[in-house]
């Protein structure tokens, strides 16, 4: 036999092999990240161990803050806050949560989170010296029902199924950009959106979907606790951070 063709045929088999694995053991498409069965976490952070408990957040929030003098909260100058990342239930059908029903719910918790860090550091769009570097997921979000034509207004996108966000959690953590070393990390397992549903790309200005909003909002806000607990802000500077926070798409954003 031609050793070349021998060659081919033995990679085409292990290519078939590898497709046939994939299909049994119910991994998700290329792209999509879903909560492998039987998992607490969703593996977007590669350490769990040192999480606790915070007293200054209730009981579902685990939280990490490093005590190294050289690596702490207030040593830090500015912020990056990176793209959010996506995890699907792990008994969720992928087929009906698409790329941009994805996208919409990342768009709008980065923007939110942008704005609840904004008053505690100043954003940054690269790494440097005494930069912090947010990564955040949202974890759990299944698929929802048909969206109603009459649930979005004239000029908005709907989604082909609507994103429940009922069960979703929040995996984040800070890193120093230029080395990568964490420097803080929370997992916040409350499910402050449970009804919430997400069925249009521009969901912010939508009344139906305002529960989904305040939700984001409430998560992001939630990492402003951390923070603000972390690096101890009180009395008026405080109030101040609290008061500057404004929703995506609300009034005192948009102008209106």
């Amino acid at each position: 036999m031609n050793p070349r063709n021998n060659c081919f045929k033995t990679l085409s088999i292990c290519m078939a092999a590898a497709v046939m694995l994939g299909a049994c053991s119910g991994t998700a498409p290329s792209g999509i990240k879903k909560i492998a069965a039987g998992q607490e976490h969703s593996g977007f952070l590669k350490d769990y161990s040192a999480l606790k408990p915070n007293p200054n957040l209730d009981a579902d929030a685990l939280t990490f803050v490093s005590t190294d003098a050289q690596k702490n909260l207030r040593g830090y100058l500015a912020i990056m806050v990176d793209p959010i990342d996506i995890y699907v239930a792990t008994n969720a059908d992928e087929s009906k949560i698409p790329e941009s029903s994805r996208a919409a719910v990342a768009k709008y918790f980065h923007h939110a989170l942008v704005k609840a860090v904004s008053d505690a550091y100043p954003i940054v769009d690269a790494p440097g010296p005494l930069v912090l570097r947010l990564r955040a997921a949202l974890v759990g979000i299944d698929a929802g029902g048909a969206v109603n034509a009459g649930d979005v207004p004239e000029g908005g996108k709907a989604l082909a199924n609507a994103v429940n966000i009922g069960k979703v959690a929040v995996e984040m953590e800070l890193v120093d950009s230029e080395t990568g070393e964490r420097v803080a990390a929370m997992v916040d397992k409350a499910s402050l959106g449970s009804g919430a549903e997400v069925g249009a790309e521009q969901f912010s200005r939508m009344q139906k979907f305002a529960a989904a909003r305040e939700a984001f909002d409430e998560w992001a806000a939630r990492v402003w606790l951390f923070l603000d607990s972390s690096m101890q802000l009180t009395g008026e500077d405080a109030d101040k951070a609290l008061k500057a926070y404004v929703s995506y798409g609300s009034e005192a954003e948009t102008g209106k």
